[in-house]
């Protein structure tokens, strides 16, 4: 039963709902969030408190919908199934509560059978397939329409342009992935746009993204990006019954799939394997910001459904952020393309979660002096979320200049 709701919730409620839809514009519409996605991930599941206790949802919730506005770019290509997103765990402990919430919605008391496997950071996308053919890529847009950017895929090398390698070629199968770079790529790209004068990505989820929305597949077939494929859409012709299955079908029909796809029997076995990926994360040679846990068996997923916007059977567990300690080299003024002045520190390099971070953003002159920030200063830094990195605190030393615009 609902409370009655006081003005100063409804208020935060569409203050919450306002900053989250400016935020999911940033990130799915410019690819260009100024926020970590754990930021992001703690204002959305304070809304959904607020939304649940009072019972008060405006229409234009995020907690309403999948993702957000596809661009007008590419023409608009509708998925025949939608491509949801993902509940968030931030702990071993929020695992086990999914595993429970499964248990229960099934009725069940043997162990349930997952496979899990690493949460690449890049752009999700669905290859769709007619009698073996590639007949259409699109991104993920709001979930259920999203963009058609066939041409530009279909520079990838790693995609298949034909389902080959298997005995049974489903007539229609919709294959969900993720396009991504190469965190040595990504930096090698980003070298060379500062070289000519241009803005670097702010990470690689950023540059494969944007590398796909290209008008020009040129630019597209310029850029190394890679493809990894995880789950089916709609299928017609071939029936599948697990996940392991599938991933099995993927790697002998030649598609890439992820660096590791574990069978997990029971809740501590998908902790293990959480802890597996997360220990050989710093190996990986893409980005990785979790764990993907699902429930195996087809047949289980459909019993469980979906909620509003996620399925009841997989959870996204995120890893702690990368933090690295380094020294403040200088601290410069930044123009940026609206002509706002932002301070930015010049940092001696450091490798934080497989990135070498050199600049990070300052956000604002205020929060110079808040932090007490200056040049020589010994500063802890942070790659929340793996976007554009940012100073945590100041370990106190030798701070010698404050900079100011």
């Amino acid at each position: 039963m609902s409370e009655k709701i006081p003005p100063e919730v409804k208020q935060e409620i569409e203050r919450l709902v306002r900053d989250l839809n400016y935020h999911c514009y940033r990130y799915y519409v410019l690819d260009s969030p100024v926020i970590s996605d754990e930021e992001y991930d703690r204002l959305f599941l304070r809304l959904k408190e607020f939304e649940e206790k009072y019972n008060y949802i405006l229409p234009d919730s995020p907690t309403q919908r999948v993702g957000a506005p596809p661009l007008d770019k590419f023409e608009k290509v509708r998925h025949t199934e939608p491509m949801l997103s993902l509940d968030n765990a931030f702990s071993h402990e929020e695992v086990r509560e999914f595993d429970g919430r499964v248990k229960r919605f099934l009725g069940a008391d043997d162990e349930i059978e997952y496979t899990v496997e690493p949460k690449y950071d890049g752009l999700a996308i669905e290859l769709t397939y007619r009698d073996g053919l590639l007949l259409r890529a699109s991104t993920r847009g709001d979930g259920y329409a999203g963009e058609d950017v066939t041409r530009n895929i279909r520079t990838i090398k790693s995609v298949p342009l034909k389902i080959q390698g298997v005995k049974e070629v489903p007539g229609e199968i919709d294959i969900r992935g993720e396009i991504y770079m190469d965190i040595e790529e990504f930096e090698a790209l980003n070298r060379e746009r500062e070289e000519k004068g241009e803005s670097p990505f702010a990470n690689p989820r950023n540059a494969a993204a944007g590398s796909v929305r290209q008008l020009d597949p040129s630019i597209t077939a310029s850029r190394r990006l890679h493809l990894t494929c995880y789950g089916p859409g709609a299928v017609k012709g071939v029936e599948f019954r697990s996940q392991w299955e599938f991933i099995r079908w993927l790697e002998k029909a030649r598609f890439p799939v992820p660096a590791i796809v574990r069978l997990a029997k029971g809740v501590d076995e998908v902790v293990e394997v959480i802890r597996e990926i997360e220990e050989k994360r710093r190996h990986f040679p893409f980005e990785t910001d979790g764990a993907v846990v699902k429930v195996n068996d087809f047949e289980l997923q459909r019993t469980l459904g979906v909620k509003t916007r996620e399925p009841r059977w997989a959870i996204a567990y995120k890893f702690p952020a990368h933090q690295g300690t380094t020294r403040v080299r200088e601290i410069i003024p930044s123009v940026g393309r609206t002509g706002v002045i932002t301070p930015v520190a010049l940092l001696e390099p450091v490798r934080i979660g497989g990135v070498t971070v050199s600049r990070s953003t300052l956000h604002n002159w205020d929060e110079i002096e808040k932090k007490d920030i200056r040049v020589g200063d010994t500063v802890v830094v942070e790659r929340a979320g793996d976007v554009i990195p940012h100073v945590v605190m100041v370990i106190k030393g030798k701070g010698k200049t404050l900079c100011h615009p």
